[in-house]
């Protein structure tokens, strides 16, 4: 969905928070490393507002399942969110306060100072955009991108 937000100007998927020196995928899968999975995104605040890309966040995934997504579970599905500084930190707070009237259950996202981030392997940046047809992508994507779509369509390229 970020890749296709005005504004955007990188997205890149990878590994964040945990505890092994350079984390690989089938590690981070294995909940062993205490990395999330996580994308970097890089946006121009003038095209498109931090609240925006916030919004997108709270709107294609769960933040009240401690430890998953879906049928994901484990650490490294936790919903968290890493910042660089007190401004940023205050900014996703806000942001949880915010968003928590749309939730029944606590949003129970983790907001944590930014430790290295470790991009992931080329094979699962755009994943999406090159594998639109697997399983994954059609039952778990998909709907995901159908709300956002739904609700940010403003803020889409066209």
């Amino acid at each position: 969905m970020y890749r296709k937000t005005r504004g955007v100007s990188s997205v890149v998927s990878g590994y964040i928070g945990g505890h092994t020196a350079n984390p690989a995928y089938r590690e981070v899968c294995s909940g062993t490393t205490g990395h999330a999975e996580a994308v970097a995104v890089t946006f121009d605040p003038a095209t498109v507002p931090a609240d925006v890309i916030l919004d997108i966040f709270f709107a294609t995934h769960d933040p009240t399942t401690p430890n998953r997504q879906g049928y994901d579970v484990g650490t490294q599905y936790r919903s968290a969110m890493f910042y660089l500084d007190p401004g940023q930190e205050a900014l996703f707070r806000a942001s949880i306060a915010r968003h928590q009237a749309d939730w029944t259950n606590p949003i129970v996202t983790e907001v944590v100072r930014a430790p290295r981030f470790h991009a992931a392997e080329d094979y699962h940046q755009d994943y999406y955009a090159k594998h639109p047809w697997e399983g994954y992508c059609q039952v778990i994507i998909n709907p995901k991108l159908s709300k956002a779509r739904k609700y940010y369509s403003q803020w889409l390229e066209p």
